[in-house]
């Protein structure tokens, strides 16, 4: 037997020094049971990132009903800006594991969140509060949404390349996930003062009913504390995955980079887009609709559906998913227009509502299926080239780990920006022409786009 197999994980505290997924024996006996601890710890910090970051997205919606003045189009740019800043940092966020370590970053990123969740709290009680407040706090929880680029990079270096869009998969799904989870709980919570030793007060609504909207925000503090103790206490940092700048910077070259983030942006982009943007966009089209009962199930729809999208993509290839994906995203994008509310229909909610859903839906699948694609082509394309300057196998599997975290990172930070362009061209395509019919053509071109890529680039090329 091979010292390759029987070398134990060396530890140095929280650091493991010796680390070989792609050697089976290593795997099964050590490898596996590390990997997947660190991977649910992830799952569950990056799900309450996904909570914080779309928070504006539920809160936006009751500003007005307590106190505030703010016109549609500066509630639906509230709900876009997360994703701004979010998309930003993520470049940054895509480079940092190698740079500081799996453990420590996910610690740090995770209990950087208290800041923006205590200071809403605040903020939504005291009418007087600016709309450049609430600015500059929706830009603070897009620090939550940057904490994906480097929980998947961190993720993809524990798994073996056979198990890597699977993993990937859980990890983005389930957090994913935090999106539906928060706009499921935050309606209920509104209803009970749960922080009265905080300084939660309650707000009246014009109908004589208290709500408490700090809990929106407050609701998250707890959990938040419990999972940056995990984080810190349960993870590891992979001395293996160190890497400087300078090494991590060249995936930037890479023409494949800018295809996948194309495709990442119709599809991931699409998925928080309109999580951050359906209940105020449907607000404006149904307002007899009470959307804050239904709006979390889009979301959950799309997570759930996101590590399906990586193990259908593992067994079938992730060309043909997210080829397929794309189609049935373009024809239900169609099919929205015969929905909505116009001049000669007057629209129909159920229906509505149902587009929307399929559309969640295969947002989430193809973005598990273009993150397998990401992860395959990169891995391959490195190898390749290492071995033909002349590395040997370690080398090259380094190298493509080293690469495909920071290209995971990096087109997750082109697809975030998604979560600001949807919601703000819906703003926009009411304001100018008092439908979102607009928006959703720019959409539609998207999405057939994406098809030709999909078929043209990597289909008939079998690129995965």
């Amino acid at each position: 037997m091979s010292q390759l197999t029987t070398s134990p994980v060396k530890k140095t505290r929280a650091v493991i020094q010796y680390w070989q997924p792609e050697d089976s024996t290593f795997w099964q006996q050590q490898g596996k049971r590390i990997a997947n601890r660190n991977l649910w710890i992830s799952v569950f910090c990056l799900l309450l990132s996904f909570c914080v970051w779309m928070l504006f997205s539920a809160v936006a919606v009751n500003l007005n009903k307590v106190g505030f003045h703010f016109t549609t189009e500066q509630l639906f740019l509230l709900t876009a800006l997360p994703s701004v800043s979010g998309a930003i940092l993520r470049v940054p966020y895509s480079f940092v594991i190698p740079l500081v370590g799996g453990r420590r970053w996910t610690a740090i990123s995770t209990c950087f969140l208290l800041l923006p969740c205590l200071w809403l709290g605040y903020a939504v009680q005291d009418p007087s509060t600016s709309y450049p407040v609430f600015v500059v706090i929706a830009l603070l929880c897009g620090f939550a949404g940057a904490n994906f680029a480097s929980s998947m990079g961190n993720i993809s270096f524990f798994f073996p390349k056979s198990q890597q869009g699977g993993a990937l998969g859980v990890n983005g799904g389930l957090g994913n996930l935090g999106v539906s989870v928060m706009q499921l709980v935050v309606p209920l919570s509104l209803s009970v003062a749960l922080f009265g030793f905080l300084g939660g007060s309650g707000q009246v609504l014009p109908d004589g009913q208290t709500i408490w909207l700090e809990n929106a925000a407050w609701v998250w503090v707890p959990l938040l504390l419990i999972a940056t103790l995990a984080a810190w206490l349960g993870m590891n940092d992979l001395a293996a995955s160190k890497a400087s700048l300078r090494q991590q910077l060249p995936v930037l070259k890479r023409g494949h980079l800018w295809m996948l983030s194309l495709l990442y942006l119709a599809t991931f982009g699409s998925f928080i887009g309109f999580s951050a943007g359906f209940a105020m966009l449907a607000k404006t089209q149904f307002p007899d609709v009470v959307i804050l009962n239904y709006a979390f199930f889009g979301p959950f729809l799309g997570a759930l559906a996101r590590p399906v999208g990586g193990m259908l993509s593992d067994r079938f290839g992730g060309v043909r998913v997210t080829l397929i994906n794309f189609i049935v995203m373009a024809v239900f994008a169609a099919l929205l227009f015969l929905t909505l509310p116009g001049k000669e229909q007057t629209g129909t909610f159920i229906a509505f509502y149902s587009v929307f859903m399929v559309l969640f839906l295969t947002a989430g699948l193809g973005s598990g299926s273009t993150f397998q694609m990401i992860a395959v082509i990169f891995r391959k394309i490195t190898v390749e080239r290492i071995k033909s300057q002349g590395g040997d196998d370690q080398t090259a599997q380094h190298a493509a780990a080293t690469d495909t975290a920071a290209a995971l990172g990096f087109i997750s930070a082109v697809g975030a920006a998604g979560g600001f362009f949807i919601p703000k061209a819906f703003g926009t395509s009411l304001a100018l022409t008092g439908s979102p019919a607009g928006a959703m053509q720019i959409f539609l071109v998207l999405y057939i786009v994406c098809v030709v890529v999909t078929w043209g680039v990597y289909g008939r090329k079998k690129g995965d």
